[in-house]
Order: structure tokens, then sequence, then C-alpha cells
């Protein structure tokens, strides 16, 4: 069994809190490690971490920090392969997914490395009789980032380079359903050079959440998640003084007019609805249909929803994997259940479909004639 703990001060730190919660392969349903759930005082502890990191780092010059998300880039291109292998094996997405999710991180650490300009200040002279204006741009503190399962390398990796490239340090509580890819950045992070403290990992549940959002030494908090929870956070956060930027769901509207290309709709469709199980912010659930194209398009989409391969991550020719857990598996066969209760015509059931072992599979599903009073329209 794989322990994952916490990274505090620059080193991995065991839990105290007694704690753990269950790791899963997706595409075998078995538990391949615990994860710890951080108590108050661990919380605690990374924020006076980053804390006192903050008052060296933030006067750290522009180069110093741009030479060491260098290293830091550097050192997550050479280990591209180990973070999505890490990542598929605890989320189930297909490797090639996985390693599209790390690219966009590298992307995001290498907009970091630019940050410099970005920072410069604004000075205007003569704004009025004897009177120049000019601005500075200074770090805030300790920032936090509360981030998902379904990109746990991208998001992280959108908050934390940036955060710190400006002068903040950062503590990151990353989801406890897939934390060993988060937390092995966070290593290479380490191993690129910077100082103890700058980056700080604890993994955790709501009671990490509450505490980082009440902290009085966390100054700004990112979270990306369920809407139900974006709001939690953003309330909570701003109650407490705290900058608070909170990303919720959506549900995805994909039009499609009379005169449109088919085929490549349907592609689109497919490829945006089923996509990594459907487990990604902007995936399309749903697709309305104008006219008379309807009848041709759910054809078209039907046709192209049988070819998909469904299957573990480890085989190179699935195209879709397993949902992360077996709750949300079930969750979402209820939904298709929900649909034909509601009078909906159920053209593809993908509970009908079969596989081998204990993985959290679930088949495609395609659901037609959904309308506006249908419950269906809120799931």
């Amino acid at each position: 069994m794989n322990e994952i703990q916490h990274l505090i001060d620059g080193a991995v730190s065991p839990s105290t809190s007694g704690n753990v919660g269950p790791v899963f392969d997706p595409a075998t349903g078995g538990q391949t490690g615990t994860v710890a759930l951080a108590s108050v005082p661990e919380v605690d502890a990374a924020v006076a971490s980053a804390r006192a990191a903050f008052d060296s780092w933030g006067e750290v010059s522009l180069a110093r920090r741009t030479k060491l998300m260098y290293e830091f880039r550097n050192l997550l291109v050479d280990n591209a392969d180990e973070v999505a292998t890490k990542l598929s094996a605890e989320h189930g997405k297909v490797l090639d997914d996985a390693r599209g999710e790390v690219a966009r991180g590298v992307e995001n650490v290498e907009f970091a490395c630019g940050i410099a300009d970005a920072l410069k200040g604004l000075h205007s002279e003569g704004a009025s009789t004897g009177v120049d204006v000019y601005t500075v741009r200074r770090p805030l503190g300790v920032v936090a980032g509360i981030t998902p399962f379904n990109f746990p390398a991208m998001v992280p990796m959108w908050m934390f380079p940036n955060a710190i490239a400006c002068g903040n340090t950062f503590v990151l509580k990353p989801s406890e359903r897939d934390p060993s890819a988060p937390m092995f950045i966070a290593e290479l992070f380490q191993e690129a050079g910077f100082p103890p403290g700058v980056l700080n990992v604890v993994n955790g549940d709501k009671v990490a959440v509450d505490r980082l959002v009440e902290h009085p030494d966390v100054k700004a908090v990112s979270f990306v998640g369920s809407t139900p929870i974006a709001r939690y956070v953003y309330a909570s956060a701003t109650a407490n003084g705290k900058r608070a930027q909170a990303m919720g769901g959506a549900k995805n509207h994909m039009i499609v007019l009379p005169d449109a290309d088919v085929d490549m709709a349907a592609d689109a469709a497919v490829s945006a609805a089923y996509g990594s199980a459907g487990e990604r912010c902007m995936a399309i659930s749903v697709v309305v249909a104008v006219g008379d194209v309807g009848d041709r398009l759910v054809e078209a989409i039907r046709v192209r929803m049988e070819k998909l391969v469904i299957g573990p991550w480890t085989d190179p020719s699935s195209e879709m994997g397993p949902l992360i857990t077996r709750e949300s598996r079930d969750r979402v066969a209820g939904y298709i259940q929900a649909g034909a209760d509601d009078g909906c015509q159920v053209v593809v059931d993908g509970r009908d479909q079969e596989f081998e072992g204990d993985g959290f599979f679930l088949g495609v599903s395609l659901l037609d004639h959904v309308t506006s009073s249908s419950a269906m329209r809120e799931r």
C-alpha cells in the first residue's frame, strides 16, 4: 500500500492526525494506497512554514525566481511520463489524456517563467501639475489552492507557479482521491532548488479546507471544484477577509444548427462528451439540435459511440477509462434510469455494456427527447 503523506517545510511530513482515506485504481477497483487527512494543527504547521518562508522569498530577485522556475520546468518535462502514469493510476483517465494534462500544466509553468515582464510597475510623469503617479506590485503573502480530482496535475499548476513567481508562498490542498501526482510534482519543485516552505502540500478533507479558508495568515484562496463547494469556499474566504476566486462546475451546451456539418458535429460531440469519461469541467452534457437536424445528429453520434474503446489506462488501445469512484459510476448510472423514468428515449444505455473485473466502468450513454421540463435537464 502506497502511503501518501504531506509535504511541509520542504520535506515529506508523516501525518499525526491518525485519519486516512483510501486511494483506488479506478480501472481495477482495488485499493492501492492511503492518503493522510490533515488535522487543524497540521494545516497550521504548513501555513506557518509558508509564512516564515515568505519573509525572505518575497524579497528574492526576479532573476533568481525565474532561474528556479526554469529548473522546475525542466524537471517536469523530464519526468512528464512518470507524472502521467501516477495520474492515470489514481484517476483512471487514459495515458494520452494524462500526458495532455501534464503538457497543459507545463505551459502554465512556462508562463510563470516569463512573469518578470508582467510584474513591471507603471510610471506616469506629470499626471497632474507637479504630480507623478507610479505603481509598485508587491506579493500578498501566503496563498492557498484547493484543487479537484479531475485534473490533479494541471489545476495545481494553474495556481502555484504563478503565485510563487510573483513572490508569494503557497499551501496546496489537492483532491484526496488522486494525490500522488500533485505530491510528486511538489517533490520535483523541491528538487529544483526552491527554499523550504515556499510550496507546502497538505492532503485532507473538509477539515483542511475549512482551516485554510479561515486561517488569518492565508491572504488569498483559489478553488476549482463543484459549484456548491465553490459557493461555500468563496463565502467563507471572503467572510474572513481574503481575496478569493472560486470556479465551479457548469452545464455546457452544444448547439447544432440545421445547416451544420453533421459528421463534424458528431465527432465534436463524442469527443467533448465522453473524453475522460465526461469528468472535465468543459464536458458537453447537453446537445441542443435546432430544426430538423436532430434525428440525423443522434444517429451519427450513436454510430461513433459504438466505436469507442473503453478500457483500463494500462491498455494502449483504450480511448476512455472508468469513473473516479464506484459511487460516481453508480450516480451516473442512476441518471440514465432517471431519464428513462422521465420519458426520455434511451438511445444507448451504457449500463448494458459489461466489463471484466471490478473497475468503475460505465459504457457511454445517449438520451434523446429530453424536454426543457425534464428532471434530466438538471443532471
